[in-house]
Formats: structure tokens, C-alpha cells, sequence
């Protein structure tokens, strides 16, 4: 399980202009995702393989509209 009170750190792309972006974490091969605006929120935790899928989807343009 892991430790949400650890010193984690958290980052959010250079692009981010405002709150209202994500931010991610690393802990070891697992990826922690939450609100930059709720960072007492939610924590989605995904493992690396699943990470590098979404990335890639991502840079492919898949969530376009």
C-alpha cells in the first residue's frame, strides 16, 4: 500500500497556465494522478505499463475532439 503522507513529489506539465490541470507522482513503477485544484482529494494510482499507455495515447492525438 502506499504511503499518501510521505514526501511525495508532485509535478504538473509546463503548460499548465492555471490550477486546472493534474499533477503526478512516482512511487517506485506506480503513477499517482490528482486535482491540482483538490490536492487533499482523490489519489487515481495506476501502474507504469498503464501510465505509458495513456501518454501515448495522449501524444497520438486519441482524446481529441
Amino acid at each position: 500500500m502506499i504511503n499518501l503522507t510521505e514526501n511525495l513529489r508532485w509535478r504538473r506539465s509546463s503548460r499548465c497556465a492555471n490550477s486546472a490541470c493534474v499533477e503526478i507522482a512516482t512511487v517506485g513503477e506506480t503513477y499517482l494522478v490528482r486535482d491540482a485544484k483538490d490536492p487533499d482529494g482523490a489519489v487515481l494510482s495506476v501502474d507504469a505499463p498503464a501510465w505509458a499507455a495513456f501518454v501515448s495515447a495522449v501524444k497520438a492525438g486519441t482524446f481529441e475532439a
